[in-house]
């Protein structure tokens, strides 16, 4: 019999393939900012890093980063996301990623596999972010890092606050969490990484979004 995690993930991976025709064609709004956070990953990455990606959606940031690192592994939840993201591959002709589906628990995989692991546009979306924190733990090597850029939902307009729940109420919006960085700073902390990098990399006067590199105890 499902759990209700279980439960919880096949709703969540029911609306992200309906959503994905939809999200591989938006555009980035702020690419200035996304280009900003793209150039301080590469510099924190080896190139010969084996590297994760947790909610890798249509492969976008993976196939960017590819280049740079020794061997990307990027997965998502979504088997339509996952399929696009392999065509993606396909089309730019890179052979140093994969594309495959499973969720943030990282199960696949060795304790201490990865240099790095990815979560870009996903804690915000996590209901058990305590276990995902423990998963990354877990598969990274010691000293290796852990990258993310996430919507802090706490310190958006409260009106559009509001209006979340509402939309999810009518299948319009996926399970969303709220936190401002300073919570999602903390959260990282107390799971025993040590955070090296906290900015914001966002063009407008107000980026509600916050990148946070943290570093695993080499010991």
């Amino acid at each position: 019999m499902p759990t209700t995690a279980d439960s919880h993930a096949i709703r969540e991976a029911a609306f992200w393939n309906r959503a994905a025709p939809s999200y591989a064609k938006s555009r980035i709004k702020d690419l200035p900012g996304y280009e900003r956070t793209l150039a301080r990953t590469r510099e924190l990455l080896d190139r010969s890093a084996t590297v994760l990606e947790i909610g890798c959606g249509t492969g976008s940031t993976a196939l960017k980063l590819a280049p740079d690192v020794g061997h990307i592994t990027a997965t998502d939840i979504s088997r339509e996301m996952i399929t696009l993201a392999q065509a993606r591959q396909a089309a730019a002709g890179c052979t140093n990623a994969t594309f495959m589906v499973t969720d943030e628990r990282c199960e696949p995989w060795p304790d201490q596999q990865f240099d790095a692991v990815l979560a870009f546009n996903l804690l915000h979306l996590i209901q058990d972010r305590p276990t995902l924190f423990q998963s990354v733990g877990r598969v990274l090597r010691p000293g290796g890092l852990f990258i993310t850029k996430t919507p802090c939902l706490s310190e958006m307009n409260a009106v559009i606050r509001f209006a979340i729940p509402l939309m999810r109420l009518i299948g319009k919006a996926p399970y969303l969490s709220f936190f401002t960085a300073d919570d999602l700073a903390s959260e990282v902390a107390d799971r025993g990484f040590s955070i090296t990098d906290k900015a914001r990399h966002g063009s407008g006067p107000k980026d509600f979004r916050i990148f946070i590199a943290a570093r695993k105890a080499r010991l």
